[in-house]
């Protein structure tokens, strides 16, 4: 069967409507992703052998009529720093280049409850510390537009897998735009959810106060629908949250957006922005318009600083997630003759070079002398830069920005540059740094690559930012617009 340019519900109807079975599904993607492997590289694992199997129990349920849900047969990517219970979990790096995940994630616990197969793990920058997927120890993923071209990061893999057709549909993780940067350059959808709607028990944690696991489709309707399977409370995560209300998803997104208030932060639209990006973009504000949205400038002063506040605290919160990873409870060990020494060479030659920088950079941010120079006023700017959203939600029901400031960039390009690399994160990190919800979608191309526009809404408001992107997906002529070439 025909997987590249399928959707979530395309795949959730034909299996209702017994068009194919879950059998089939995982056998058509499990054999795109081994495929992807040699040329875009997605996958780090595919989990052939277990998605079969689970498959085929799918398929006696519903024959029986015992369905347990819309996902029942579902495959869906998920990337490699969530645990999936017998199977690799390496986080792209190789001091767990060979460590086995003795249980599942919440998430992934939630999707297999109601029936879903994971496919396999996807590639991603190490420990998630990336904006290319370059920095993975199993090499880089490649963007399906362009194979010269990087798919973003950190979740290059997932997204990947999802524009080029490898997987329907893929989790991934959002620590300063992980899931929203590499799906604006590969023109999917990207969903980061308010921090607490979604557990984050058996993410390994880069930076805890940051990291949120978000949907990867490849359309609005397609994020919600993977969203309401994963959200909820979850005792193993005392930062999860039971969903109110007020907060539901409803059962369908609205296809118009007439009275609702979209503001266009002034920050937002500088110089250094590519000319083609920022004709998208404001296209799409446009169009917003003209669907009967009312835009309205807003301003978010201290939003300038929250690239600068990330690349403090998220190494901070790096500093303390890692110093697990010792060579002694588990994952790679190089003994010494002192245990001083087992700890050097096994983080010396387990983490990368970029991992290896930002540990540092937390390390000394966090030693004494400096800790109030830097952590405690990176914390004190943080709350300014949330007060500021705070304030434009009083006037705006949701904000509008661009989601990176390129298009995707040449392999290689950036990775003698981390500061041109952190500042591809200018546009999404301040969403992690406040708490709130975001998702980007595409909305045009420039130099034949996707550029994708985000929407910013208020704490546990996804319904709103879900609903205008769908009403924008709609009249813009819906996902097929942004097919890579080799599957238009």
């Amino acid at each position: 069967m025909q997987t590249r340019g399928n959707t979530l519900r395309k795949i959730i109807d034909g299996l209702e409507a017994g068009d194919w079975s879950a059998r089939e599904l995982v056998t058509a993607y499990a054999a795109r992703a081994k495929d992807g492997q040699k040329g875009t590289h997605a996958f780090v694992d595919v989990h052939e052998e277990s998605a079969l199997a689970a498959a085929e129990e799918s398929d006696r349920r519903r024959a029986g009529g015992e369905s347990r849900s819309r996902f029942d047969g579902v495959p869906i990517a998920v990337k490699d720093n969530l645990m999936v219970a017998g199977h690799r979990a390496t986080a792209g790096s190789a001091i767990l280049k060979d460590y086995v995940a003795p249980y599942d994630a919440t998430v992934v616990d939630r999707l297999k409850r109601a029936g879903g197969i994971v496919i396999g793990k996807t590639n991603m920058d190490e420990f998630a510390m990336g904006s290319s997927t370059e920095t993975s120890f199993f090499g880089p993923s490649r963007n399906p537009w362009d194979t010269e071209r990087v798919p973003g990061g950190s979740s290059g893999g997932s997204v990947v897998a999802v524009a080029e057709g490898s997987a329907p549909a893929a989790l991934g993780s959002d620590t300063g735009g992980s899931v929203r940067q590499p799906a604006a350059l590969c023109g999917v959808v990207g969903l980061k959810p308010t921090y607490g709607r979604v557990s984050r028990y058996g993410l390994m944690a880069t930076a805890s106060s940051l990291d949120q696991i978000g949907p990867i489709t490849r359309t609005v309707e397609d994020a919600a629908l993977l969203l309401r399977e994963i959200e909820g409370r979850d005792s193993n995560d005392s930062t999860s949250l039971e969903i109110k209300n007020e907060w539901r998803l409803p059962d369908s997104l609205p296809t118009s957006v007439r009275g609702l208030r979209i503001g266009l932060p002034k920050e937002y639209f500088v110089s250094g922005m590519e000319p083609g990006v920022e004709a998208a973009v404001r296209a799409a504000a446009d169009r917003l318009a003209e669907l009967g949205a009312e835009l309205k400038e807003v301003e978010l002063p201290h939003s300038k600083y929250a690239l600068a506040v990330y690349y403090v605290l998220m190494p901070c919160e790096v500093s303390a997630n890692l110093a697990r990873f010792d060579g002694i409870r588990y994952g790679r060990r190089e003994p010494a003759e002192t245990l001083e020494g087992t700890y050097r060479r096994s983080r010396g030659s387990g983490f990368g070079r970029e991992v290896r920088r930002r540990i540092m950079i937390g390390t000394y941010a966090l030693s004494s002398g400096y800790y109030d120079a830097y952590y405690l006023r990176a914390m004190k700017v943080r709350r300014l830069i949330a007060n500021d959203f705070a304030r434009a939600f009083s006037d705006v029901d949701c904000i509008l920005t661009p989601t990176t400031p390129t298009v995707a960039w040449k392999l290689g390009e950036m990775s003698d540059d981390p500061l041109s690399m952190y500042l591809q994160d200018i546009y999404t990190v301040s969403v992690n740094v406040a708490g709130l919800p975001a998702i980007t979608f595409p909305c045009g191309l420039s130099e034949g690559l996707p550029v994708g526009v985000q929407l910013i809404g208020r704490q546990f408001d996804e319904k709103t930012i879900l609903g205008a992107a769908h009403a924008y997906e709609t009249a813009d002529g819906g996902f097929g617009r942004y097919l890579p070439p080799e599957v238009a």
